[in-house]
């Protein structure tokens, strides 16, 4: 994923689990949610009442990016799942990424967790706690469909693009490329479209949403697949056991009722098993 640094931070809360999330005006960190309680059902303490507050740092389609006015996607559908079960509605803070990798706004009290598509890795270990893998992903290749690159390997000596602080940038810098940095999601696809690059590496769920568009379809094609291992994780600050409980917990059970399959092919495509990773976070 990515970091914006300097951006202003936007308070988005959730109206319904699938109605999707609706910009609030007037909210700072400082706001209590309304006067009540901060602790939620069991036992869960949250740093404002009747809210579950999401850092998140948008777009980053499928799975958080603003459609119609309101923040939607794969994740903000999956931690509905652990605001309704803690009994509060979910609210998005819309941040750097660089905060994700450090923990920073956890450990401020202006977050209860991350959900950001990030992977999960033991350097990052090190600042947060990781629940249970939701998402198993893979990185792509995308290129202009004239560009004549068939393979990952054709990437040596062209232009190519990534999104900063990405595992995608890392894996072409590990492969001895040197990608141009965009900062978020929105400026890679724009890259490509723009001649900037000739290709970028990027998660492979964002270039499948990007080529729900028919224009981009077109246009664009994957020239391969990389299956890097990644696993995708929500974060919490570390040792608040009782709200990674509750994630692990609700993933458990959408995963048991077919929610998750659900809310999988519709922000995702077709449903792979393996996608639901089923073992827990080492």
């Amino acid at each position: 994923m990515k970091t914006t640094f300097g951006r202003r931070t936007r308070v988005l809360a959730a109206t319904t689990a699938t109605a999707g999330l609706v910009l609030v005006a007037g909210c700072s960190s400082g706001d209590d949610g309304g006067g009540g309680t901060k602790t939620a059902a069991g036992g869960v303490e949250l740093v404002k009442a009747g809210q579950l507050t999401t850092c998140t740092h948008l777009p980053y389609p499928p799975f958080q990016s603003e459609i119609d006015g309101k923040v939607q996607g794969f994740d903000v559908s999956l931690i509905d799942l652990v605001a309704d079960d803690l009994g509060v509605k979910q609210a998005i803070l819309d941040t750097p990424f660089e905060n994700f990798k450090t923990g920073a706004f956890l450990n401020s009290g202006e977050c209860d967790l991350a959900a950001a598509g990030m992977t999960i890795t033991d350097e990052r270990k090190k600042n947060v706690d990781f629940s249970d893998p939701y998402f198993e992903a893979t990185q792509a290749v995308l290129v202009d469909k004239k560009s004549g690159i068939s393979s990952f390997a054709d990437l040596k000596g062209k232009k190519v693009g990534a999104q900063a602080q990405t595992t995608g940038e890392d894996y072409a810098k590990s492969k001895g490329l040197d990608p141009v940095s965009f900062e978020s999601s929105d400026a890679v696809i724009n890259g490509l479209r723009t001649g900037q690059v000739q290709a970028v590496v990027i998660d492979y769920p964002v270039v499948q949403g990007w080529l729900k568009d028919k224009a981009n379809a077109d246009a664009f094609e994957v020239a391969e697949q990389i299956n890097t291992g990644e696993q995708y994780g929500f974060t919490v600050k570390k040792g608040n056991t009782k709200l990674l409980a509750a994630i692990n917990k609700a993933l458990a059970e959408a995963k048991a009722d077919g929610t998750y399959k659900k809310l999988y092919e519709k922000w995702i495509g077709p449903y792979d098993e393996s996608a639901s990773s089923p073992s827990p976070a080492a």
